[in-house]
C-alpha cells in the first residue's frame, strides 16, 4: 500500500485518509474517490490530498476484517458477525454461555503483522446473546494478502461459546440449632435465582439438621447430576460437617476451599457420576462471589478440576460487599468516609426539544431541574454544584432557595 499526498487530478479511486469539508458536505475518511468527489475538492480549492493506494498484494480494509472475522469463527460454536465498517468487524455471542478464546491462537494471530489486530473478552467470561465478545480491526486501510493468509491459518478454533445446558439440581440445607426459617429461605432464594439465571432448574431444598449423618443420607438418596449444599454453618476444615458427609456417602472431595474472595470455603466433589458443590456463606447474598463462577462453568457444560480452581486466583479478589467493610484486618485505614460532591450539569442549550427548555418541563409539579437537584440532596453527597449559564433566568428560579452551589459555565453556548 502506497501512502502519502497526492494532487487531486491523480487521486481518483484511491482512498482519503482524512476527512474534507467541501460544498456543503464533508467527504469523510476511508471514502474511495470517485470523479464527484475530484469535482467537489477541485471547486473547493483542495490541490492535493492524504490517500492510500492498494497495490496488486493489497486486500481492502473491510474485505480483510471480513476474511479475518470469518477465519477466527471458523471451528468455534455460536458465534456470528457484523458487516464490516471502516476495517472493522464485530463478532458476537449467539446464545448465552461462556465464551471461550485460545489465548496461544490469539496471540499467534495478533503477531503476524501489526496491522491484523482482533481484541476479546477474557477466557470464560459469561455472556449474553449479542454480547460483542471480539473485534477484528485491520489498523491501516489494507492489509496484504500474504498476512492475512498467513493470521487466517491460525485462527481455526480460536473463538467459541459455549451455552448454558438446562440441568436439575438438588439443592441441601442444613439448619442449625435456633436458625430461623427466614435464613433458610434467604439461601434458597438466592441459589435458584443463580440457576435460574443460567437457564436450570432447582429442586428442593431439602432441609436437614446441621449433622454428617444426615447430610449424608440425603445426599445418597439425591437423584439429580448436580447436588449443591448450603450449610447453617461455614464449613471451616475439610474434616468439616458437609465434605465429612459426602465421604461417608461414598463420594469424594476433589478440592476444599478456593482462591476467589468471596467465596472462600466452597468445595468441590463427586458421588458416582454426580457432581457435589458446597457452597460458601456468601452464596446467601445475590452478590457475585466465587460460586458463581463454579456453577457458570457447570451449566455450560465444562468439567471443572482442583487446578482450575486453582487457576481463579488471579482476578479472584471480587468486590467487597457493603456490609462487610475492610473486613481482612487494618492493611488499610481510613479517617471516616470520602467526601464526594454531586456535579448536576445544567448549561447545555436544550437545541434537541425544538424550542422548550426539557430542565423547565414539569415532573410531578415541580421543574426537572429542581427535581434532579432535590434527588441530589437527598443523597449523603456533602455539596450539590449546579451548574448553569449566566443568563438564564428560568433556570436560576427553578433552583432558588435549594442549598445548592451555584456554578456559572460563560462559554456554555461552546457546546459540551
Amino acid at each position: 500500500m502506497i501512502f502519502g499526498p497526492r494532487n487531486i487530478d491523480d487521486a481518483k479511486g484511491a482512498i482519503l485518509a482524512h476527512s474534507v469539508a467541501v460544498q456543503g458536505r464533508r467527504i469523510r475518511k476511508g471514502t474511495t474517490l470517485n470523479a464527484a468527489d475530484i469535482k467537489d475538492l477541485r471547486a473547493a480549492g483542495v490541490l492535493s490530498v492524504t490517500v492510500a493506494a492498494l497495490g496488486p498484494g493489497d486486500v481492502h480494509e473491510d474485505a480483510a476484517a471480513q476474511m479475518l472475522a470469518k477465519a477466527l469463527m471458523s471451528g468455534g460454536a455460536n458465534l456470528g458477525a457484523s458487516a464490516p465498517f471502516t476495517g472493522r468487524v464485530n463478532i458476537f455471542a449467539e446464545c448465552d454461555g461462556m465464551f471461550r478464546v485460545n489465548a496461544d491462537l490469539v496471540n499467534r494471530f495478533n503477531g503476524v503483522d501489526p496491522s491484523i489486530t482482533v481484541a476479546t473478552l477474557p477466557d470464560l467470561s459469561r455472556v449474553s446473546g449479542r454480547a460483542l465478545v471480539a473485534t477484528v480491526k485491520i489498523i491501516p486501510f489494507a492489509a496484504s494478502r500474504e498476512n492475512i493468509s498467513a493470521a487466517c491459518d491460525v485462527a481455526a478454533g480460536a473463538l467459541g461459546v459455549e451455552p448454558f445446558k438446562p440441568t436439575r439440581a438438588t439443592l441441601i440445607l442444613t439448619r442449625t440449632p435456633g436458625m430461623g426459617d427466614s435464613l433458610l429461605g434467604k439461601g434458597h432464594r438466592a441459589v435458584a435465582q443463580r440457576l435460574h439465571s443460567l437457564g436450570c432448574e432447582l429442586d428442593g431444598p431439602v432441609i436437614v439438621d446441621h449433622k454428617t449423618d444426615d447430610l449424608a443420607a440425603q445426599l445418597t438418596g439425591a437423584k439429580n447430576d448436580l447436588i449443591l449444599i448450603l450449610t447453617g454453618s461455614a464449613t471451616s476444615d475439610i474434616a468439616d460437617v458437609a465434605p465429612a458427609a459426602l465421604l461417608a456417602a461414598g463420594g469424594r472431595v476433589e478440592r476444599f476451599g478456593m482462591p476467589v474472595d468471596p467465596g472462600n470455603l466452597l468445595f468441590l466433589g463427586g458421588l458416582g457420576a454426580k457432581t457435589v458443590v458446597g457452597l460458601p456463606g456468601c452464596a446467601r447474598s445475590p452478590a457475585l462471589n466465587g460460586a458463581d463462577w463454579v456453577l457458570e462453568r457447570l451449566a455450560a457444560g465444562i468439567k471443572l478440576r482442583d487446578q482450575d480452581i486453582a487457576a481463579m486466583g488471579v482476578g479472584g479478589l471480587l468486590k467487597e460487599i457493603s456490609t462487610r467493610p475492610q473486613p481482612r484486618g487494618g492493611i488499610v485505614k481510613t479517617k471516616g468516609r470520602p467526601k464526594i460532591e454531586v456535579l448536576l450539569l445544567a448549561a447545555g442549550a436544550s437545541s434537541r426539544m425544538g424550542g422548550d427548555d426539557k430542565l423547565l418541563q414539569d415532573v410531578d409539579g415541580q421543574a426537572l431541574l429542581r427535581h434532579c437537584a432535590n434527588v441530589a440532596l437527598a443523597s449523603q453527597a456533602g455539596r450539590v454544584n449546579v451548574v448553569l449559564p449566566p443568563d438564564h433566568a428560568g433556570r436560576a428560579a427553578a433552583i432558588r432557595g435549594l442549598k445548592v452551589n451555584t456554578v456559572f459555565c460563560p462559554d456554555w453556548r461552546d457546546g459540551m
